[in-house]
């Protein structure tokens, strides 16, 4: 972020500074799966595949609310976080016309298949404006990768940031937090463009692949004094 805003820094310092301010957001340990994994199928161009997904949190009075993530899978841009204490699928539908009203709209969104999703209403608008929903194998999250990635940083960089007092004040924070992600953050796997820059120089030159992603291949099978090791992979996208 330094060097993108005209700093010439050295990153052994700048890192050394950011320990000592203890400035790193905190990250909740998740779970390593141990075990062979499919690598995920890459689009190659902006709105051919978009990803969807659900994520709850609760505001300072105990009241639970929950958040609708769409993203695109190529330009990792967050187009839409959807907040409220309720989100059937015909608010799912609501948050898909109004990107189609921006001019947004996918050949494919992957989802899981939770009620939402797989509701007749949702299913009735895709079928009717030639969207194809693809589902993702029950129980296998891994399967919408980019969308399970997202939501972690989302809720380490922003959920777990924040206090929320009421509905309105986690709509405007979550919104603030979405355009920058979007607008500011560099991604790696873009070339540390942002996903807006990514975006547009994709329009302007044409559509290719992002770095494909490397999966390691673990043995068959695994020996207790090996399994450890095994375990230390970064499976995170």
């Amino acid at each position: 972020m330094l060097r993108r805003q005209g700093w010439g820094v050295n990153h052994t310092r700048v890192y050394r500074v950011f320990g000592e301010e203890g400035l790193a957001v905190r990250r909740r340990k998740r779970k390593r799966v141990a075990g062979r994994r499919v690598p995920l199928v890459l689009p190659t161009r902006p709105d051919e595949l978009w990803t969807m997904d659900f994520t709850q949190d609760a505001l300072r009075s105990g009241r639970k609310f929950r958040t609708l993530n769409l993203m695109d899978g190529y330009t990792r841009e967050a187009l839409a976080i959807e907040v409220d204490t309720s989100l059937p699928s015909a608010r799912v539908v609501r948050v898909l016309q109004r990107l189609q009203a921006e001019q947004r709209m996918p050949e494919r969104i992957q989802v899981d298949n939770g009620s939402e999703f797989i509701s007749q209403v949702v299913d009735q608008w895709a079928c009717e404006h030639g969207m194809a929903l693809h589902f993702i194998r029950p129980g296998k999250p891994t399967d919408n990768g980019h969308i399970e990635s997202f939501d972690g940083r989302f809720r380490d960089e922003c959920l777990n940031q924040f206090w929320f007092v009421n509905l309105l004040e986690a709509q405007e924070r979550i919104e603030m937090w979405r355009q920058d992600y979007t607008q500011e953050g560099p991604h790696r796997r873009l070339g540390y463009q942002t996903p807006t820059e990514f975006a547009a120089q994709a329009a302007a030159r044409g559509a290719s692949p992002p770095t494909p992603l490397a999966f390691s291949k673990p043995e068959p099978t695994q020996s207790k004094h090996t399994r450890g090791r095994k375990l230390k992979h970064d499976w995170r996208l």
